[in-house]
């Protein structure tokens, strides 16, 4: 997809060409510029070519010769060179103070441009569709809130579909409104600005609950969902979420989104639809930095849009001189990588050297399968099953990298009120630092632990983290067939979790026709999805709950997809299991009489413990009825196993209990506590096994 097309990062973007720099493009590492000592009116030297003729898009010309005349954003070498640019056709927008203006030009004003040699390039202004929890404790963001690091006296700027200003979990903190939505009657574009204008700024104009966007039909929940994980505060909210990363932190919503009506753009029976023009995200990056310096306290403008494939960096997008300019005053623009799964390449803007890149992570830490990565990569945040706040007052859970991105904009937040001295560089720093490595293809990209960073206290590391088997390989649908992807578990002991979690990458085109089943070693079947035959979506990225108990957890696992109808085909592009099984087989003696205690220490698990918690003991005693077993959590609540019965005199133990420990944090130290009530009689604890 070409340069000027951006997506909100959850469905698939097309390859892009990226324009040249002075630098020779060899390594695909990012480097980050030197701040400047202060903004300036004229791109940056490393945006600007050697060359005195201006750089055109591939493929510009074949595309006016198709439509009579598109949509283009010109780069100027300044401000003073931009009328003479400027003639080359009809001006739609002109920044302020930075040299680019968008033109709706033909072939001649095309031709006309490419031998201008004050213009350093052309591309087209091309709208594209949107793409598309429990993340916080996983992140240390609880930890830090408890700590009274909320982010207050910090601002972040989320540049989306709008943000839903009363919605509970952000009502009273959105700072600042305003809204670019470019109208043109070529690309059947209108404006999603509550007035109807092509530019509102002001209390209500980037309200989703007023204007075009109220409607429901056209999906602008996304800029809720992500101003939500940014800075939501649930505290006395029924049905919300604990908090966002910084609850504290303030909001300026920015909707750079417009409706389209054209097939030819949202895809047949998809309109209307809402896309973005990049001329649009540049007029509210430049927000941004009038924001700032009127002395607004932003510290990040959050991106969760991008199209394109980039294996280097792409410094002469049209986006790079704002956000250069962003950072050398002190303002991070956090972008999100796209959903393309690809393993060495992300989107545009996030291939720009001077953005913070953002992937996906599972609650697992593993990579997200449609996460795109690589070296161009600056972190992972999670990105799977994310919940948060959506218009009408509501909650829904969404995948992508648009919401690990503004898990980054809010860790910002939180350590820019930590660290209020610190630089952006630094607090940039501290969270690659700090964070926890994942490795993937040769490549390493930290995953952000907000609370390491800002507390200095990292996770105990000889702690469990969820048993977690993958099949990343892709796996061919047959038309009107049926076809099954294996992973085999080994290591566990005992019955499957009743939450066992299975997490689903399809590629098909027309998904509703697919009915899938979760198929286990002893051949039980586990419905994950019916067929739906409305369902003309082309990708599956669904995480499903299932309660597997009634199967051993080792064996060959079988994602099963049957294709009930006949002309559509697809792949399984990768699934994944995840079983919270966890063990402690050290022996430990129990005294006689006396107490003793065996630990298992979880890490990386969201939220509370589930209602059904299965714990396996393993007990080798001359008399187990002196033995009472009780089952301690991480915040200290006990809960009984089994009381101590004189009369029973038999030797071991061997016995599984079911409980409910959801009042209880998954996350933590839980004991297994065995106290011998009698004396004469002696034992030691010979393992035991925790299933969440």
């Amino acid at each position: 997809m070409a340069l000027a097309a951006t997506v909100l990062t959850t469905t698939p973007a097309h390859a892009a060409v990226a324009p040249p720099t002075t630098s020779p493009a060899t390594s695909p590492a990012k480097t980050k510029p030197t701040p400047a000592t202060s903004p300036k009116a004229t791109i940056s030297t490393d945006q600007q070519t050697t060359s005195t003729t201006p750089w055109i898009e591939p493929q510009l010309g074949a595309r006016v010769a198709a439509a009579g005349k598109i949509r283009v954003n010109v780069l100027s070498k300044t401000r003073a060179d931009l009328p003479d640019a400027a003639s080359s056709g009809q001006v739609v927008q002109q920044l302020s103070r930075f040299p680019l203006v968008t033109l709706h030009v033909d072939q001649a004003g095309l031709d006309r441009l490419a031998k201008l040699p004050s213009v350093v390039s052309v591309t087209e202004d091309r709208p594209v569709p949107p793409v598309l929890a429990q993340s916080v404790p996983l992140i240390g963001a609880d930890k830090t809130r408890e700590a009274g690091k909320t982010g207050a006296g910090s601002v972040v700027a989320i540049l989306d579909t709008g943000v839903a200003v009363n919605h509970p979990f952000l009502q009273e903190r959105v700072l600042d409104e305003a809204c670019f939505s470019p109208i043109d009657a070529v690309y059947s574009a209108t404006s999603l600005c509550p007035d109807g204008t092509p530019e509102q700024e002001g209390p209500g104009a980037a309200d989703t609950d007023q204007g075009p966007c109220a409607d429901p039909a056209l999906d602008c929940d996304h800029g809720t969902h992500v101003a939500g994980i940014a800075a939501g505060d649930g505290e006395g909210v029924t049905g919300a979420p604990p908090a966002g990363v910084a609850p504290g932190a303030e909001v300026v919503a920015i909707q750079v989104f417009s409706m389209f009506t054209s097939e030819d753009l949202c895809g047949v029976g998809a309109a209307p639809c809402v896309l973005s023009f990049t001329s649009a995200q540049l007029a509210g990056l430049e927000k941004v930095l009038e924001l700032k310096e009127e002395g607004v306290p932003l510290v990040a403008a959050n991106l969760s849009l991008g199209g394109g494939q980039y294996t280097v960096a792409c410094d002469g997008d049209p986006r790079k001189a704002v956000i250069d300019t962003l950072r050398a005053a002190g303002v991070a623009t956090v972008v999100a990588a796209g959903n393309d799964g690809y393993g060495a390449a992300v989107a545009a803007p996030a291939c720009v050297s001077s953005a913070i890149t953002v992937g996906a992570t599972t609650d697992q830490d593993g990579v997200a399968a449609f996460s795109n990565r690589g070296a161009l990569l600056d972190l992972f945040a999670p990105g799977v099953s994310i919940v948060s706040s959506v218009p009408g007052g509501q909650w829904a859970s969404l995948n992508g990298t648009s919401m690990a991105a503004p898990h980054v904009t809010g860790a910002l937040a939180v350590l820019s009120q930590a660290l209020p001295d610190a630089s952006l560089a630094q607090l940039e720093a501290a969270l690659k630092t700090t964070g926890k490595a994942i490795a993937y293809n040769g490549v390493t990209t930290p995953r952000i632990q907000v609370d390491t960073a800002v507390l200095g206290k990292a996770p105990d590391p000889g702690a469990w983290t969820t048993p977690y088997f993958e099949n990343m390989k892709d796996t061919a649908i047959p038309d009107h067939g049926t076809v099954s992807s294996s992973i085999a578990v080994s290591g566990l002991l005992g019955s499957a979790p009743a939450t066992t979690e299975v997490y689903v990458d399809i590629h098909h085109t027309w998904r509703g026709e697919l009915k899938i089943d979760l198929i286990a070693p002893d051949g039980k079947v586990y419905p994950l999805q019916a067929n739906d035959p409305n369902d003309s979506a082309d990708i599956l990225h669904e995480t499903y709950q299932v309660n597997a108990s009634a199967s051993t957890a080792n064996g060959t696992w079988k994602l099963r997809v049957q294709d009930v109808e006949w002309l559509d085909t697809g792949y399984i592009d990768g699934w994944w299991i995840r079983m919270p099984c966890f063990g402690n087989w050290d022996d430990t003696a129990v005294p006689d009489p006396g107490s003793a205690e065996s630990s298992i220490v979880l890490a990386w698990i969201n939220g509370n413990a589930p209602t059904r918690s299965r714990v396996h003991v393993e007990i080798e005693h001359t008399w187990r009825g002196d033995l009472k077993l009780d089952l301690v959590a991480p915040d200290g609540k006990v809960y009984a196993l089994r009381a101590a019965d004189p009369k029973d005199g038999t030797d071991n133990i061997n016995e599984s209990y079911w409980v409910n420990a959801s009042a209880s944090p998954a996350s933590g130290t839980w004991r297994l506590r065995v106290e011998d009530l009698a004396k004469g009689d002696k034992g030691f604890i010979n393992g035991w096994t925790l299933t969440l």
